[in-house]
């Protein structure tokens, strides 16, 4: 199938690979990628999802950012998903290497952004899976084919409205959401061996419950500055709450004691 260049061509022939798709009907025009960061590469991608019943129609932007965007898909049931795309273009990308290189999952480490990322979201989505299967709450990973994760979508699955960020929610009791989040940081290092290492209040779901989200960067407990990403992720909780009057323990004090549970 010839990749066309421009956006509406594009869009016609997503519209026309669900047409031809078994389980989709023919009217369908559900399929419809926006915000202009999809080539043809990553058409070719959400293709082979399609074909194997990961998803079944992308709408419009969850969210946007530097790295990735993140977009409202449905499975097969019509049941809401998450789609993150992430940008094969990224001038972000050697930052990368800071919190990849070493990793033992990961081998033959290259700068080339066509190699590098891909590499970033199959991390994040090992990384989901050691948070998931753990106990710690995070969108459950679904796929992952290259440069495109498939994964939990959260918030009101009815209506399709996507949970907010920890920053722009009021919270009931703020000593106890932070105590949660301390927890989940334990359970992180204890259970899943890992340090989140850019946990804020930006990177936190708020659906009833802390979620943590945006793991690419997650580094394995056995990283070398696993101790620095710890202590800086712990600041910054501290540093959110105390600004809602919740007295904290030092970071310091904090970052210690999980270190030494996890002895």
């Amino acid at each position: 199938m010839k990749i066309l260049g421009d956006a509406e061509k594009k869009r016609r022939l997503i519209e026309d690979k669900l047409g031809e798709h078994p389980r989709r009907g023919k009217d369908s025009d559900e399929f419809k990628v926006v915000e202009g960061v999809i080539d043809p590469p990553t058409l070719k991608i959400l293709y082979k999802l399609l074909s194997r019943g990961s998803i079944n129609a992308v709408h419009g932007a969850i969210s946007t950012g530097k790295e990735a965007n993140v977009y409202r898909g449905e499975d097969l049931e019509g049941a809401p998903v998450a789609v993150k795309i992430y940008r094969m273009t990224t001038a972000e990308s050697d930052f990368m290497l800071e919190y990849i290189v070493g990793d033992p999952r990961f081998k033959k480490i290259r700068r080339n952004p066509r190699t590098l990322i891909p590499l970033w979201a199959l991390k994040e989505f090992k990384n989901l899976q050691r948070y998931h299967e753990a106990g710690v709450a995070v969108p459950k990973p679904f796929d992952i084919e290259r440069n495109v994760l498939i994964m939990e979508f959260i918030g009101d699955k009815e209506a399709a409205l996507p949970a907010p960020l920890l920053k722009d929610v009021i919270l009931d009791s703020p000593a106890e959401a932070f105590n949660d989040i301390i927890d989940m940081i334990e359970i992180g290092y204890n259970d899943a061996g890992l340090v989140h290492a850019d946990l804020s209040e930006f990177n936190i779901l708020w659906y009833g419950e802390p979620i943590f989200i945006d793991v690419s960067q997650a580094v394995l407990t056995a990283h070398d500055y696993a101790g620095k990403y710890l202590f800086r992720d712990i600041q910054n909780m501290t540093r959110f709450f105390s600004k809602m009057d919740v007295e904290t323990e030092d970071p310091k004090v904090i970052t210690q004691y999980i270190l030494s549970s996890g002895e």
